[in-house]
């Protein structure tokens, strides 16, 4: 955040509503994680054993599902074509276990079969990184300079690419939980009864996405009302 942002009330007016947004998407995830954390899958099977048995069944029998530590810290790696899940998923017989799991096996899919906007998001992670840290440099050039009029073009080009990179992934999360919960259904993983608990899980994530990218687009309209009010 620049810190001249900070006096400037136009700023508060487009930083709020993602903000809580944000925020709300976080409780709405935590309240239905926690919920379902609770909640054992009849199946008895671990996120492990469910992702182990998606990606088998769909012929990834190289993907190995690996445990990382975390809270939450569950994604699938393109690059290492892995799957990891945090220490409570992996072991986890649970209702939302087997949902993260399975969610993130859902990617593995959306992989195998070239799915156009995961190959997308992949091909804008090394411009989204490029763009981040660019962003850290342009903070600490303002911090001592006063160079807001010379750096606002840069800083609408740095959020345009983490705004597209946003825009991409959102609908790649909620595909991977659509496959998802198909896959889960389909193999028998879990029964009809849990398909609500699953879907909440989530929809609860899907939602922080959804977050993210309000978030983002309103950054980026700052900038850019900011740009035009000081022509």
């Amino acid at each position: 955040m620049m810190f001249w942002n900070l006096f400037n009330p136009l700023y508060w007016c487009f930083l709020i509503p993602g903000l809580l947004l944000g925020i709300w998407a976080q409780i709405k995830l935590s309240h239905a994680y926690s919920k379902y954390s609770q909640i054992q899958v009849d199946s008895g099977m671990t996120g492990a054993e469910a992702a182990r048995e998606i990606l088998d069944r769909a012929g990834l029998n190289d993907v190995p599902v690996e445990e990382i530590p975390g809270h939450l810290s569950d994604h699938y790696d393109p690059m290492k074509r892995a799957l990891f899940l945090s220490s409570d998923n992996f072991h986890g017989r649970t209702v939302a276990a087997v949902g993260v799991a399975a969610h993130e096996s859902g990617h593995a899919l959306q992989h195998q079969a070239s799915y156009s906007l995961f190959k997308a998001r992949m091909a804008l992670v090394p411009a989204t990184q490029f763009a981040s840290m660019a962003y850290m440099g342009i903070f600490f050039i303002g911090l001592f300079l006063n160079l807001l009029n010379v750096m606002l073009p840069i800083i609408i080009v740095i959020f345009s690419v983490l705004t597209l990179f946003q825009l991409v992934t959102l609908p790649v999360e909620y595909d991977a939980s659509r496959r998802a919960k198909e896959q889960l259904f389909r193999l028998g993983l879990v029964h009809e009864h849990e398909r609500a608990g699953v879907s909440k899980v989530l929809n609860a994530a899907a939602l922080t996405y959804v977050a993210a990218l309000v978030s983002s687009i309103l950054q980026l309209l700052y900038y850019i009302t900011l740009a035009r009010n000081r022509r």
